[in-house]
């Protein structure tokens, strides 16, 4: 009987655990770019979330504070970039990307300044079965730098909330990863809203503190600041590479 309970423990960790994710390849107009972590910050917590929203980490993960063994890819404003995942996304919930300005060197940049949401993927559709996600069974996703993006270096925030367990406070979990870009051609727009990370969410927000299974939600209300550039639609489907 022990020997069951031990087994079952240890199937059930390595299902959860399996059901994590990592973004470890950048994506530039339909092709990946690099290899695996070339403009992508390697993190030290392998495919584990971050669930203190407290915590620095909610910038660009464990370990993603600096980025001088990590690549800067050059792109022009408007054009569509986006991620790889290591595994599909494992667990329900929104997916979104930020942009910072780094004040110089990108690799230099911890990520303490203002961040602007650029990118939300939300639910597909709600149904009797409960929120189902645009996330599920996907392994990459792509968007486009906005074409009034001003020229210089920028981390990127990939952001993947999985909600399966945030019926309770402190149970939702953050898959985050930052890449390095240089934006050429840029435009003159200037980011608004912005939000600082930590600090952009609170734990009892309606989009991070829900039970997502029962009673089934009538909808969902992703966390964070209004998309920008102002006008940017939240997305119900996902493009891929």
């Amino acid at each position: 009987m022990k020997f069951l309970f031990t087994f079952l423990a240890i199937s059930a960790f390595a299902s959860t655990t399996l059901a994590h994710w990592n973004y470890d390849r950048l994506i530039h107009n339909g092709k990946i770019v690099g290899d695996y972590y070339t403009y992508i910050r390697r993190t030290s917590n392998a495919n584990s979330p971050i669930t203190d929203i407290n915590s620095k980490d909610m910038r660009c993960n464990a370990g993603g504070a600096l980025g001088k063994s990590t690549q800067t890819y050059t792109v022009k404003a408007g054009d569509q970039i986006g991620f790889m995942v290591n595994a599909e996304f494992g667990h329900p919930g929104p997916q979104q990307v930020y942009i910072s300005k780094a004040p110089g060197a990108v690799a230099d940049y911890d990520g303490s300044g203002a961040w602007a949401k650029i990118y939300s993927a939300t639910t597909s559709t709600i149904n009797s079965e409960g929120l189902q996600w645009a996330t599920n069974g996907i392994k990459s996703f792509v968007f486009n730098i906005p074409s009034s993006t001003p020229t210089g270096e920028y981390l990127v925030r990939a952001e993947g909330l999985a909600l399966h367990g945030a019926g309770t406070t402190g149970g939702a979990q953050w898959y985050i990863g930052c890449a390095q870009i240089k934006v050429t051609g840029g435009g003159n727009g200037i980011l608004t809203p912005t939000v600082s990370f930590p600090g952009a969410y609170r734990a009892d927000a309606p989009g991070i503190l829900i039970n997502i299974y029962w009673p089934i939600p009538a909808s969902y209300t992703v966390p964070g600041p209004a998309l920008w550039p102002s006008g940017t639609e939240e997305l119900h489907t996902i493009k891929q590479m």
